[in-house]
């Protein structure tokens, strides 16, 4: 009998160790996961975005991100400055983007991009 009770509480304290052992979300995680924007751009046209999903999107390069991450931990960015940031840095590159594809397409923009080219191969 006492080896039968011994084992039921080492079952019960390796199931207690293994919830301490699994990743439990942070606060400011969780924060950055629950907070919602409401995107007009991109992908996200239309639709709540989190500041979470914008923040791993493509439109934010790693370094961003990781400085974004590290200040808002640190205290130094509120969760509202860190949601501006983001949603504009989203915006201005699918600005830039849209611009680029309208520029792409417009024949001037074409005659100009072999004006260079064939300038810069004259240096040669």
């Amino acid at each position: 009998l006492i080896a039968v009770k011994t084992s039921d509480k080492d079952t019960v304290s390796a199931a207690g160790e293994k919830d301490a052992d699994s990743p439990k979300e942070e606060p400011w995680e969780t924060a950055l996961k629950t907070t919602a924007v409401d995107m007009e751009v991109g992908e996200f046209q239309g639709h709540k975005v989190s500041v979470w999903d914008l923040l791993h999107s493509k439109y934010i390069p790693e370094e961003n991100r990781k400085e974004l991450l590290e200040l808002y931990q640190a205290g130094e960015l509120t969760l509202e400055q860190v949601k501006t940031v983001v949603s504009t840095i989203v915006t201005k590159a699918e600005a830039a983007r849209a611009e680029q594809l309208a520029n792409a397409s417009s024949p001037r923009a074409e005659s100009t991009v072999a004006e260079a080219e064939h300038t810069h191969l004259q240096e040669d």
